[in-house]
This record gives structure tokens, sequence and C-alpha cells, in this order.
């Protein structure tokens, strides 16, 4: 069934007076936990994706993705995916970290894979948007496989001049909406009904084609790279018996986000 929803957090409750009266018990049992932790959650996916960023702010872009990366994790640069240390060996070691937010998550059925999709600021003032393949490792946090993102001039023009707009003044208190992250969860599949193969794309003579499928099949991501130095990024999840896109990006030669007509 499919799942979209905003995403809330499970607080739990302590009683100050059993604490204090002897050792407190586990308000959980194991086998719950451990369900929890292997089953299909796109907010766990979306806080994820959020310290990964307060990590680049705090320690650094190069230590922050090679703190949250898997371990042949790749950034998908103009030439193509290349391994996080190679992509960071051409970047400037002074140059500030971007900063980035997850708009949408699109989870596979049993939780192993998601994608998370945002937008993000260079510290020269550009923005762009992004895309995140994210793995769930054996201690059941995630770690990103993939990474994509190219700026935006449309996004750019929109932010800064919401950002020129605001109002200054000692006596001026300024109240950002909190964003909203959107999930979704791939329906799991029937043993009489699993999820046919992605068709393949056309592909240009020249171009590579790479991607993953998640472990139960229902969400399924492919990157290529055109000869001409475009690149693209397509997700789609299982929905309603067939595969529906769930996310797509298109960069131009020379780097650009390019929107859909």
């Amino acid at each position: 069934m499919r799942a979209l929803a905003t995403f809330s957090l499970l607080a739990g409750c302590f009683a100050l007076a059993a604490c204090a009266a002897g050792p407190r018990v586990p308000r959980y049992t194991e086998r719950f936990e451990r369900e929890v932790r292997t089953t299909a959650n796109p907010g766990s996916v979306a806080a994820r994706d959020i310290a990964f960023a307060r990590a680049a702010r705090d320690d650094g872009g190069p230590s922050a993705f090679d703190e949250f990366a898997a371990a042949d994790a790749v950034i998908h640069d103009a030439e193509g995916p290349i391994d996080v240390a190679a992509y960071f060996a051409r970047r400037s070691a002074s140059m500030p970290p971007r900063q980035w937010t997850p708009q949408a998550v699109w989870s596979s059925c049993d939780g192993q894979t998601a994608i998370s999709q945002g937008k993000y600021a260079d510290p020269d003032g550009q923005w762009g948007y992004y895309a995140t393949v994210w793995e769930r490792q054996r201690d059941y946090d995630y770690a990103f496989a993939y990474h994509i993102a190219a700026p935006d001039a449309a996004l750019t023009a929109r932010e800064n001049a919401e950002r020129d707009a605001r109002p200054t003044g000692d006596d001026v208190i300024v109240v950002r909406a909190i964003p909203m992250i959107t999930g979704e969860v791939a329906d799991c599949p029937g043993e009489d009904a699993l999820p046919s193969p992605l068709p393949a794309p056309a592909m240009e003579e020249g171009s590579r084609i790479g991607g993953e499928r998640s472990k139960d099949g229902t969400l399924a991501w492919r990157w290529v790279q055109g000869a001409d130095g475009r690149r693209s990024f397509v997700a789609s999840h299982w929905q309603g018996g067939s595969w529906k896109q769930a996310t797509r990006f298109e960069i131009t030669a020379d780097g650009r986000y390019e929107r859909d007509n």
C-alpha cells in the first residue's frame, strides 16, 4: 500500500518516579526494535540526510562525505561517477562546503534502499538540486552510494530574490517556515506479482550507463553519462502494479540543471 506522508518524531514517555525507585525497564522488546530498524521509514532517511548536511557545515565537505559514504560510494561529476576521494581531490580544500536540505524521499518496500532529493546552496550564492541514493548498512544506519547535483538558474534567482526582499532592522524578527519533506514507500510485491524489469532507456553512441535495483525489486535508479558530457539520473518505484517515476535529473553538457518542458 502506498505511504505518502509528512514525518513526525516518535517520543517516548518515561515515568520519573519509577526511574528513581529502580533501574529503568526497556519500553520496547528487542524484536520490536529490530523490526523498526529494518522497516521502510522515509523519515529516518531524511534525518540521515539532514545530519549529513550538518556534518558538512560543521566538519567540512570531505570529512562529511567520507563519514556518510558507503564503501563503494561515487559522486557523479562532469566526466562520470567517481569515488569520493577523487572528487574532493579536484576541489579547493579552502572552499566552504555547500549546504542542502531534503525535500522528498522514496523508499523501497523493505527499506533497504532509498533516494532523497532536495535543493542546495553553494557559498557563492548559487542554488541547485541534488539526489542521493542511500543503502542501509549492517549497523542499520544509512550510507550514501551515489550522489548527483547541479546548479539551477531559476532556483538561484528565486532564492536570492527572496533573501534580498527580507526586511532588515534591529526591531525585525524573521521566522522562516519549517520545510515540509514528503515521503513515499514502494508497494510490497506479492509472490504472484513480482516487479517486472525496468525498461532500458534509449542510448546514444558513446554513452555509459549504470545503476541498481533494490534487493526486493521495488526501487530502481539509473544514471547515464553522455559522450558530450550530458548527465542524467532517473529513479522509479513500484506502485499499483507498474513502475512510476520518482524523480528525474537532466544535466546539460556545461553542468546546468535542465528542467522538464
